[in-house]
């Protein structure tokens, strides 16, 4: 039989190179991209010579790999940027309390630089997130929030959010982008009383970088076959595409997460001061090392300020095991997140809730007296009781 291939006839294979993206609307994977196109090369010059004049850094000589100290040169970092559920929570405050969201820019200010001069002018950084910042002078109420060089600010006087800008412009170059707009992927709505945040630019972004912009819309979230495992699945040939979305590449893991079909987004409203959160556990979901799933989230008023599915991190011998390890789980955010309220100055009226299915866990968390068949549970996961 006469094929294709024994005839020399083979399909041209077709590569993405730069001249099939328009590196001016996203960004170029590598800096090799980035320095063949002039645009990049002027902002990554204007960005050099910024950082020189804020004396952000001190060049030295590069010490040899033996002089190298472990938790200080490598493998231990801090990236002092804001957390998802502290932007969450001002928002839902913004909302709340409808106050005005503004957004600034201050490109090229270093992060001690910028926070020794935020103390100065009276702000205190929070204890359970170092980039929010609080500022109370008589009834005056001031909240700002840092990542790299995107700030976030409201208050309860527009004339102090004025008034901090412009101190802030006398030692920074500070930009003025008006009502929040774009943060971090999250695009802000505003809708009456109530604010809406989605990623639909993000999630462009993302089908122009994998060239996904004509692919068919799949019709559910995730398929339930095949399931995903260690076993049997093949390595992925090109794991950087996979790396650049999730981790752990393997061949199935990428034809999951190419599925996604669609992000509504969240509403923001105004409602009561109170922290709600709801856990669920999946017991033993994972088939290839049967480990539970837990799923929490939390809700400050009506407003839904942090998530999380994480696999519980040893196998639970029952299903009220295994949702008193969500429950613990919930527990845990549910302290932090009234401690970031506490650094706001926001005392709740009421306890935080905490609501779970299984009757069984709850009883396990009310009743102190522990039965044999708990012995094995770990210490940690009393938090909740």
């Amino acid at each position: 039989m006469q094929t294709r291939s024994k005839s020399g006839i083979v399909k041209k294979k077709s590569f993405a190179t730069s001249t099939t993206i328009n590196y001016l609307q996203t960004e170029p994977p590598s800096f090799t991209i980035a320095s063949k196109i002039p645009e990049w090369r002027a902002a990554m010059a204007s960005e050099f010579d910024a950082l020189q004049r804020q004396h952000t850094w001190s060049l030295i000589p590069p010490c040899s790999d033996q002089n190298l100290k472990a938790g200080v040169d490598f493998d231990e970092t801090f990236s002092p940027v804001v957390k998802p559920p502290t932007v969450r929570i001002i928002l839902s405050l913004a909302a709340l309390n409808q106050w005005p969201l503004q957004q600034l820019d201050a490109p090229r200010a270093w992060f001690e630089r910028f926070t020794s001069h935020l103390l100065t002018l009276g702000f205190t950084a929070s204890l359970a997130d170092a980039s929010l910042f609080v500022l109370h002078h008589g009834s005056t109420t001031v909240y700002l929030l840092l990542y790299v060089d995107d700030i976030i600010i409201t208050d309860n006087n527009s004339t102090a959010i004025s008034d901090i800008i412009s101190q802030l412009s006398a030692a920074f170059e500070i930009k003025d982008l008006g009502p929040l707009r774009y943060f971090l992927g999250l695009q802000i709505d505003y809708k009456k009383v109530r604010l809406f945040v989605h990623q639909h630019k993000y999630i462009t972004d993302l089908l122009h970088k994998f060239q996904m912009t004509d692919c068919k819309a799949a019709p559910t979230p995730i398929a339930t076959t095949p399931p995903l495992s260690t076993a049997n699945n093949d390595a992925l040939s090109d794991p950087t595409p996979f790396r650049s979305l999730v981790r752990c590449p393997s061949q199935n893991g990428f034809f999951v997460i190419s599925r996604v079909h669609c992000i509504t987004g969240v509403l923001f409203q105004p409602g009561p001061l109170a922290l709600t959160a709801f856990t669920d556990a999946d017991w033993a979901g994972d088939p290839s090392d049967r480990r539970s799933t837990s799923g929490v989230i939390v809700f400050l008023g009506h407003n839904p300020i942090t998530w999380l599915a994480k696999k519980q991190h040893t196998v639970s011998r029952s299903s009220t095991e295994a949702e008193y390890r969500s429950l613990a789980t919930g527990a845990a955010e549910l302290a932090w997140l009234r401690q970031v309220l506490c650094d706001l100055k926001l005392f709740l009226p009421s306890a935080p809730l905490i609501w779970c299915d299984n009757t069984n866990a709850l009883a396990l968390a009310s009743n102190p007296i522990f039965h044999g068949r708990t012995k094995h549970i770990e210490v940690d996961y009393h938090l909740c009781s």
